[in-house]
């Protein structure tokens, strides 16, 4: 209901009640001016853009905590929000009430951030932002965004470059021999460190060559799903890997988790890079555990693979994925081109002979 009044002061009283029954009020010196206002918000309800005008009096900080303790994600992922909101986002905008946040501020803190932290992150930064005031926008507690059309910091994209079968070698044997086959599993299969530390002995299939890989060990410890939360898949395992983990229970048995320390744990996150970081030191392979996976997609594509059965061993969620990171590695993309369109003019080439040889 909305209606307007004359008071004895002279100004106009327009007044409203919203949706949840409670009134709004606003004074104007002429009648015209306040049933203006009213139309405006008779519009703004009925196409579902309304907006308490008090709502937007909560600060940022308020409304992000609120919002990133109903978050449901990955570990990583709230790792990541918890970063940007505590060391950027917040002491920087958070006393600002939502309403108040102008497009301006936005860019003004991408601009402060990129000055000192790399694109990706001021990316990863400015994506958290624009989730909270995304969600303002869907809670009704402003009526547009002003984190769009931002200017973003250009991530360029360098070509991966995998670590050679010589490399791998020396890592593998600068390990500890309990960890031999963790090296050698990582570059034989393209599995990620985490999923490699997620798999159990029962996860092996010795017969048919596969492993199943179902789960991941993240940095907390805690064992949870792929990267992907996608079904399980299998990979495919050569026969140098199969011997070196048949070797490896040989000498090491479990019932439980396939990689083990000395007191029979589960091998953590942390623990591995103990192990990693000295075999870099040691043989001046300058590779991180994430490089062995690239060493098994070079080694696939070397050898023919297309791009969906690189996407499936590494278990990438597109094969978009898989082509922006090594489409560079794909050989003979000019040899291809020019044998393929040397068969499609193959006729035209013949007739220039035959031609060429009559004139003659």
């Amino acid at each position: 209901m909305a209606s307007t009044q004359k008071l004895s002061s002279g100004k106009w009283r327009a007044r409203y009640r919203d949706d949840s029954g409670r009134e709004h009020a606003r004074h104007f010196a002429r009648k015209v001016d306040a049933q203006a206002w009213l139309d405006e918000v008779t519009a703004a309800m009925v196409t579902g853009q309304y907006v308490d005008p008090r709502a937007g009096k909560v600060t940022l900080r308020q409304y992000a905590e609120g919002w990133q303790s109903l978050h449901v994600g990955r570990e990583a992922t709230a790792a990541i929000i918890d970063n940007a909101l505590r060391v950027h986002i917040l002491p920087a905008l958070g006393d600002r009430t939502v309403a108040s946040l102008r497009r301006s501020d936005v860019q003004g803190l991408v601009k402060r951030v990129s000055e000192t932290l790399a694109a990706r992150t001021v990316r990863n930064v400015y994506d958290v932002l624009n989730r909270v005031l995304a969600a303002a926008v869907d809670d009704r507690v402003i009526a547009v965004s002003p984190a769009r059309r931002i200017t973003l910091p250009a991530v360029e994209d360098s070509e991966v470059v995998p670590p050679t079968a010589a490399d791998v070698a020396a890592l593998a044997a600068a390990v500890a021999p309990r960890y031999r086959a963790l090296v050698v599993l990582l570059a034989g299969s393209g599995v990620r460190i985490g999923e490699a530390l997620g798999l159990e002995v029962s996860d092996v299939d010795f017969l048919r060559r596969t492993a199943r890989v179902e789960r991941q060990r993240l940095q907390s410890n805690v064992v949870g799903p792929t990267k992907t939360a996608k079904s399980t898949r299998t990979v495919p395992l050569g026969q140098v890997v199969v011997n070196e983990l048949a070797a490896h229970l040989a000498e090491y048995p479990s019932d439980g988790q396939l990689f083990t320390t000395e007191l029979g744990t589960p091998l953590t996150y942390r623990q591995w890079k103990l192990v990693w970081e000295p075999a870099r030191l040691e043989t001046g392979v300058r590779a991180k555990t994430h490089d062995l996976r690239h060493f098994t997609a070079s080694a696939l594509i070397s050898g023919g693979a297309s791009v969906k059965q690189v996407q499936t061993v590494l278990g990438h969620s597109s094969a978009a994925i898989t082509l922006r990171v090594y489409s560079h590695l794909w050989p003979g993309d000019d040899d291809r081109t020019r044998d393929v369109m040397d068969a499609a003019l193959s006729p035209l080439a013949d007739c220039v002979r035959t031609e060429g040889a009559s004139h003659g």
